[in-house]
């Protein structure tokens, strides 16, 4: 992925913020060894540097990662299409501007260690539970008894140990604060289904920038 320097994360702690800010479903990315990509989409939780995934039993990525453990967890969000006429400095005609994307996206890129011992699938899955259902609501997953240890058979986990990260927020930082904050306002009044949150995160990193 290509990142200007613009685009860049401010510090470490901006893409670990966006990720627990609800941004957690991504997609898995490993190559079969017949040389093909396979991607799957997956919920995750990601604590410190270890991302806790799992996958039903039959699923092809297993093929790919037994072959090559080596993955890319990708994830994209709070974006929109800026139109050209919204991208232009005050002295340029509108029809001039050009259009494009507005983004975030994180690649966390390491190593993918198979889970298949039921003590600490339980307790990977658990502690799933405990990320997305913070308030509960449901049995506690355990090896041996409970509504869910029949279950376990029929999946695999997935511990992601996070090598290196790409972390990228295209939201027109080499640009004006006049034009980035246009376009955030822009994009309020469009309204449509990202607009609002791609126009919070491009302001939240305007203030970060600014100040």
């Amino acid at each position: 992925m290509l990142v200007h320097p613009w685009d860049s994360a401010l510090d470490e702690q901006e893409w670990r913020q966006w990720l627990a800010d609800g941004h957690d479903f991504g997609q898995l990315v490993a190559v079969d060894p017949d040389r093909r990509p396979v991607v799957q989409p997956v919920h995750f939780a990601l604590h410190d540097d270890r991302v806790l995934l799992h996958l039903a039993r039959p699923n092809p990525i297993w093929r790919a990662l037994e072959h090559d453990p080596h993955c890319v967890l990708s994830i994209v969000d709070d974006y929109a299409y800026i139109p050209g006429p919204w991208r232009v400095e005050a002295d340029t005609p509108p029809t001039s501007g050009v259009p494009t994307s507005h983004y975030a996206s994180v690649q966390l890129s390491g190593t993918a260690e198979l889970v298949d011992d039921p003590d600490v699938k339980a307790a990977l899955l658990q502690r799933q539970i405990e990320h997305f259902q913070p308030a509960g609501g449901t049995a506690e997953v355990t090896a041996h008894d409970g509504p869910f240890h029949r279950m376990l058979k029929g999946i695999r986990g997935v511990i992601v140990h996070v090598e290196s990260v790409t972390a990228k927020f295209k939201y027109g930082d080499n640009k004006s604060a006049a034009l980035q904050d246009s376009v955030a306002r822009r994009l309020i009044k469009r309204d449509g289904p990202r607009d609002r949150a791609t126009a919070a995160q491009q302001l939240r990193r305007l203030h970060g920038r600014t100040q």
